[in-house]
């Protein structure tokens, strides 16, 4: 599919592609929400002969949060900003002073006994048939987590469900601001081709 992506549009330079796990030197090392075959596989390797071109594979969660801070609502913020896409699962980006700390897997935090994204992803959300009331009141919660571990002065939401953000992030309690991604579920795409610049 990269390849017939990048041939539809005559392109030969470098591609950057999002991938939901940590990715190291072009590696992924887990398979939380995709084919155990992935694990130990150099991406970066696999694509680049596969299309002719350059290609730099990035977790995802890492992709959305350099777009959101290049052109998005973490644009200039300062301090701790924490990016939390909600899907399949809970991707998190963290980022201090505009610099990211990549890889972090904390959509696996565990709360009430449970992995987090088992349980406030949106695929949980989905699953269980849950109201937006409840849905918040999970999110919350894993929001509450993390705040108490990193008291970030922000917290970005972003994934699928980012689009309907007014249903759910009105009910949030908790003390550190939340907004939606400026640029939803696009932020993947965008961060991908920054991450491929920066390499």
């Amino acid at each position: 599919m990269v390849k017939q992506i990048a041939q539809a549009f005559n392109w030969n330079g470098s591609i950057g592609i999002g991938f939901p796990a940590p990715i190291k030197g072009g590696v992924a090392l887990m398979a939380a929400n995709v084919s155990e075959k992935w694990v130990g596989t150099n991406a970066d390797a696999l694509f680049s002969k596969v299309t002719g071109c350059e290609c730099t594979m990035i977790n995802d969660a890492d992709a959305a949060g350099l777009a959101e801070m290049t052109f998005g609502a973490g644009r200039g913020q300062p301090g701790t900003v924490i990016m939390i896409t909600l899907g399949t699962g809970i991707g998190t980006a963290i980022f201090h002073r505009g610099q990211l700390l990549p890889n972090t897997e904390f959509g696996h935090l565990e709360v009430e006994g449970e992995d987090a994204e088992f349980r406030a992803s949106d695929a949980a959300r989905q699953r269980e048939d849950l109201s937006w009331k409840k849905y918040a009141k999970r999110l919350n919660k894993y929001l509450s987590a993390m705040e108490n571990l990193f008291w970030p002065n922000l917290f970005i939401i972003g994934g699928g469900i980012s689009k309907e953000s007014e249903k759910y992030l009105p009910m949030l309690t908790i003390e550190t601001p939340v907004v939606t991604a400026q640029l939803l579920n696009e932020a993947g795409i965008v961060g991908a081709a920054l991450g491929a610049l920066r390499k």
